[in-house]
């Protein structure tokens, strides 16, 4: 819970998750992935929620061989009917809902403003900042109800900043649904922090082999090998990201070691933003 603890007797178990209860939005494959594994690994018990009903089957699957709690749920986060639903199931399940994590996400093609679709606008704002809003409001009277609570919402250094249309790498949908994403988990955090409930914001760098990442990038590999490299050579660390790097971070915003921290935006981008 997200109470005061005593600071002269630091303990591990801080970190620890045992008896709470987590979703996790788009974790039928790559950073949803890693989340629901980590949280199940600090001893959540795991929702696994994805529009791609398999494939959060498979992410609760491996969970489970690993001894961990979880289980699979449909869901579209552009739609409240099916936000409401993937909610039901889990206090039907759990009886309680701790931790929210808001991690779908698409993206479209780079293209720049000019040239970019209302069609593609649209898609992109559905997915990326009505779901986490559909979600966040869903989920937020099950955490009133017991005054506790972390919510974290997957932004983007694209949300904090321009990037060059030449990198190829995102378009502007995508980069002002992720500031969307940076200006709500703030709003919400001082909201909410008289109810207990806590939310923060991951801004990810360039973490490759993701889902996300073959739709912002829809190019031969011969292409996207040069992508890469330059991603690599703007980045002070000289290199991107893997998924699994962001999994200590999730824990420790979805646990008592971050008590006291609520409205950040935490950039984990090997430098990029330090530049």
């Amino acid at each position: 819970m997200n109470r005061p603890v005593d600071q002269s007797a630091f303990t591990l178990d801080r970190f620890r998750l045992d008896g709470r209860v987590a979703i996790v939005t788009g974790a039928g494959s790559g950073l949803g992935r890693v989340f629901a594994r980590a949280l199940a690994t600090a001893g959540a018990s795991v929702v696994c929620a994805d529009i791609a009903t398999s494939d959060a089957e498979k992410t609760a699957a491996l969970i489970v061989e690993q001894r961990g709690v979880a289980r699979a749920c449909h869901v579209d986060v552009a739609d409240p009917e099916s936000v409401d639903a993937l909610m039901a199931v889990t206090t039907r399940d759990y009886k309680r809902l701790d931790i929210l994590v808001n991690n779908a996400g698409i993206a479209s093609g780079a293209r720049r403003l000019h040239e970019l679709s209302i069609a593609d606008w649209d898609r992109v704002q559905a997915v990326n900042t009505r779901g986490v809003f559909l979600c966040t409001r869903a989920a937020l009277p099950l955490m009133l109800e017991r005054h506790a609570g972390s919510i974290i919402n997957l932004a983007s250094i694209a949300g904090l900043g321009g990037i060059s249309p030449e990198l190829s790498a995102v378009a502007s949908n995508y980069s002002a649904s992720k500031g969307a994403v940076v200006a709500l988990s703030q709003q919400v955090a001082v909201e909410y922090a008289r109810g207990g409930i806590r939310c923060n914001a991951i801004a990810p760098g360039w973490h490759l082999g993701t889902q996300l990442g073959r739709e912002a990038l829809p190019m031969s590999e011969a292409a996207l090998g040069k992508i890469v490299e330059r991603l690599q050579s703007s980045t002070p660390m000289g290199r991107t990201g893997d998924p699994e790097e962001l999994a200590g971070l999730l824990v420790y915003l979805a646990s008592d070691a971050s008590s006291f921290m609520t409205g950040q935006v935490l950039a984990h981008d090997g430098g990029w933003t330090a530049w």
